[in-house]
């Protein structure tokens, strides 16, 4: 990807964002793996950004504090006047490329707060606003970085980020219990007999849990199919890369559902061979995928869009021609020859 006069982050600040999606999701890598050369750079610097701010909160033990000055790291990046860091400048430039709204980010700072302030939640619709703020938002920036802004592609964007935020949520169960959270919605836990207080403080496995996590990897299944009706709104060439990580993700599900929907004693992955097949799978079916009829977005996901239909973008600092090597040797040439003219004059 050419360099701009007017790009902030350095070669090297994009080869350290690629190495934290590198360590940090082996499945997202893979899939990122088919996108162009552009797109996958700007992947790379949003996947940044999401994953150093997660670990913010987590590393901080949760603090409200820690999510106060990402908030503040971020409307320093907007302003076009980042931190001196690898994540921000990336960020600060993939927000004036993308023209991204800045809601978009600052949701998603919205849902880890609700992190620290250790929320749970009651309903399958309580958990879907979590869900749209820490995985739909990444699910429109991801679309808006690929170059598309219709509604349609955008709620579909959505319902991949959800479908995906609740198979993390089915295969985390017990990683999360330990840490002393509970994302399942407690009324599916009270009505299968299961007293979510009672539960968390020894967590352990059986039928009435497995039916928990079976209900809600349903859900998601659902939201994948709503999702793949998308994909045929993006640009072709993006289009593989997107349907790989839907495959990846819902094979997590299905890694889950083969371990007869334990997740508190065992954590379901997906092996690398199988991630080639998959990726293999998505390279030759993406270019048969076909657009769905238009469904709205899900209510949780509505104000996703709306942002960036109605939405400001970040403001853009005032930019120059992009010149390579050659164009700035000329230019020096033509600024000594001009020097040297009006030196003779002045003789």
């Amino acid at each position: 990807m050419p360099q701009f006069s007017f790009d902030l982050a350095s070669r090297s600040d994009h080869r350290e964002c690629r190495e934290a999606i590198r360590r940090g999701s082996k499945s997202f890598y893979a899939a990122s793996r088919l996108l162009p050369a552009e797109v996958r750079q700007r992947a790379f610097a949003l996947y940044a950004f999401c994953r150093h701010s997660d670990d913010a909160v987590d590393l901080s033990g949760g603090s409200i504090d820690a999510v106060a000055r990402l908030r503040d790291r971020l409307d320093r990046a907007a302003r076009g006047r980042p931190l001196p860091s690898a994540v921000d400048r990336a960020m600060a430039d993939l927000l004036r490329r993308s023209a991204m709204p800045v809601a978009l980010p600052e949701a998603l700072l919205e849902g880890l707060a609700w992190d620290a302030e250790g929320r749970s939640y009651e309903t399958l619709d309580a958990l879907y606003d979590y869900a749209a703020r820490v995985a739909g938002t990444v699910g429109v920036m991801m679309t808006l970085i690929m170059g598309v802004r219709s509604s349609e592609a955008l709620a579909r964007a959505c319902d991949l980020g959800v479908a995906m935020q609740l198979t993390n949520i089915a295969r985390d169960v017990g990683e999360d219990a330990r840490l002393g959270r509970i994302y399942l919605p407690r009324q599916w836990l009270r009505e299968a007999g299961i007293d979510p207080e009672a539960w968390l403080a020894e967590p352990k496995f059986d039928a009435r849990l497995a039916a928990v996590v079976a209900r809600l990897l349903g859900e998601a299944r659902i939201l994948y199919q709503r999702a793949c009706a998308g994909m045929a709104l993006l640009p072709g060439n993006c289009r593989p890369a997107i349907y790989a990580a839907a495959l990846i993700y819902a094979e997590i599900g299905a890694e889950v559902e083969r371990n007869a929907f334990d997740s508190v004693s065992a954590r379901a992955r997906v092996s690398g061979r199988r991630k080639l097949q998959l990726l293999a799978r998505a390279l030759a079916e993406s270019r048969r995928l076909s657009a769905g009829s238009p469904e709205p977005a899900l209510p949780c996901n509505q104000f996703l869009v709306e942002a960036v239909a109605n939405g400001r973008p970040a403001p853009k600092r005032p930019s120059r021609p992009v010149l390579d090597w050659r164009d700035s040797f000329v230019g020096t040439l033509q600024a000594f020859e001009r020097l040297r003219r009006a030196e003779r004059l002045r003789a």
